[in-house]
């Protein structure tokens, strides 16, 4: 049997330079230095740190992808808030597995199509253990990806229903 490594997929660089003028909703950005450590970037898949300069940018994630692929999401286009660094960063680490797995927190994999209509979708609630909670979402995106319809999948947090990342087929 075959172990498929599902691998989050952070804000392209080239459309972080697009937020960074301009964002999905129109606005410019405002950068300001994040005091609290702990925003989620989505530019490298992992927490703030103290005095980082962030921007708070609108971001439709579906609508990129859609674009990229021919796909047209119609209704379920959305645009939401998300956290990017104001300038260049590193981008992610490539063997940290899932980012923002943190125990106790639930988070909704939403699926897509691969005309970009939602397919299903599986809430998840991380076990405590952070071992166990990245197995939790390996689980649900081996779910997820089962049926072979689903294209896309895009990891959700609960509480303020932010875009965290997406996952492609593999």
């Amino acid at each position: 049997m075959t172990t498929v490594t599902y691998r989050p997929t952070a804000i392209a660089p080239r459309v972080l330079d697009e937020l960074r003028r301009r964002d999905d909703a129109g606005a410019a950005p405002r950068p300001y230095a994040y005091d609290p450590d702990g925003a989620p970037l989505r530019c490298c898949l992992r927490r703030s740190r103290a005095g980082e300069r962030v921007s708070l940018v609108s971001y439709a994630p579906l609508r990129r992808w859609a674009a990229e692929v021919g796909a047209d999401p119609g209704a379920y286009d959305e645009v939401g808030p998300v956290f990017v660094h104001t300038g260049q960063c590193a981008g992610p680490d490539a063997s940290s597995g899932h980012p923002f797995a943190e125990t106790g927190a639930r988070r909704v994999l939403r699926r897509y199509d691969g005309e970009g209509r939602i397919a299903g979708g599986t809430l998840v609630r991380l076990p405590n253990d952070p071992g166990h909670a990245r197995a939790a979402v390996d689980q649900a995106l081996h779910t997820a990806f089962a049926d072979p319809a689903v294209a896309l999948v895009h990891v959700r947090a609960v509480e303020y229903g932010c875009f965290q990342y997406e996952v492609r087929r593999p």
